[in-house]
């Protein structure tokens, strides 16, 4: 079996019995469930969770499981005229799912943006043909599934198909990656952004935290480095992690002044300089 982690909804690897820890929960950026370390499987899971689909805009359609199970994050196909990209992953896939997925034209590639939405990734991964997975190289240590299928990248962008790029800002992980989806928005261009840039609810604005569940913020130096990390691009909304929750345009200027307020949060000035990541 492959156990799945109630908390975060990561999978790992066939084992006999069930795992005495999960290291994604037990790091500080997430939390051991309150009552206590538990443990599934995905069949289990299909027996009483499905996943909704939503077009969200033409060529970006959303995922989201019901009910919300672990972190509770949305998923998302991307599609390109050279193929389509799964953003992100859920724990739960069935043949409901599959089935969707494929008459969207089914998937080329998958990336994630951080280790937190790992979860099921070898699944999805074979249920569309053995698609590879790009991951960063910064966040190998958290892959609990090691698979052929996996690819880690370096460097601070990843150029894909269909004009789509990674770009890796740090932050929340050291990898925390962003896709740049240049068709979206009618053209003007579009950020999947995962919690790297997190889409708050007044939805005018972004927000930047080193672990959201324990409230650990993310320092100064680790936010402006993600603004610099997207300066050069163009995008004019922002599709967060959960459901509804978007900037749906003025994208740039919203984590520009995102920025600034956070810094004056903090009482820090511009001037005290931006991050190098590690």
């Amino acid at each position: 079996m492959n156990p799945i982690c109630v908390t975060c909804g990561t999978q790992y690897a066939d084992s006999s019995r069930w795992p005495e820890h999960c290291l994604i929960c037990e790091d500080e950026r997430q939390y051991i469930g309150l009552d206590g370390q538990k443990w599934t499987v995905l069949e289990e899971l299909r027996r009483d969770h499905h996943n909704q689909m939503q077009l969200e805009e033409p060529g970006l359609a959303s995922l989201v499981t019901e009910p919300t199970f672990a972190i509770g994050q949305r998923a998302f196909v991307v599609q390109t005229g050279e193929g389509n990209l799964l953003w992100d992953c859920l724990a739960v896939l069935d043949s409901s799912t599959i089935d969707h997925v494929r008459g969207l034209g089914g998937v080329t590639a998958i990336a994630i943006s951080h280790p937190h939405y790992y979860t099921t990734l070898v699944e999805w991964s074979r249920a569309f043909g053995n698609a590879r997975v790009l991951l960063h190289q910064a966040d190998r240590e958290w892959v609990m599934r090691p698979d052929p299928c996996i690819e880690f990248w370096n460097g601070d962008s990843r150029a894909l198909f269909g004009g789509l790029s990674l770009i890796r800002c740090g932050g929340h992980f050291p990898g925390g990656t962003v896709l740049h989806w240049p068709s979206g928005a009618e053209g003007k261009g579009a950020l999947l952004t995962g919690d790297i840039l997190q889409v708050v609810p007044d939805r005018r604005w972004v927000s930047f935290m080193y672990s959201y569940p324990n409230y650990i913020p993310l320092d100064a130096a680790g936010v402006q480095g993600i603004e610099a990390a997207v300066e050069s691009v163009s995008f004019d909304r922002i599709y967060g992690a959960f459901r509804r929750m978007t900037v749906a345009q003025d994208g740039k200027m919203a984590v520009r002044r995102s920025v600034d307020r956070y810094l004056r949060a903090m009482g820090v000035s511009r001037r005290e300089g931006r991050s190098i990541k590690p």
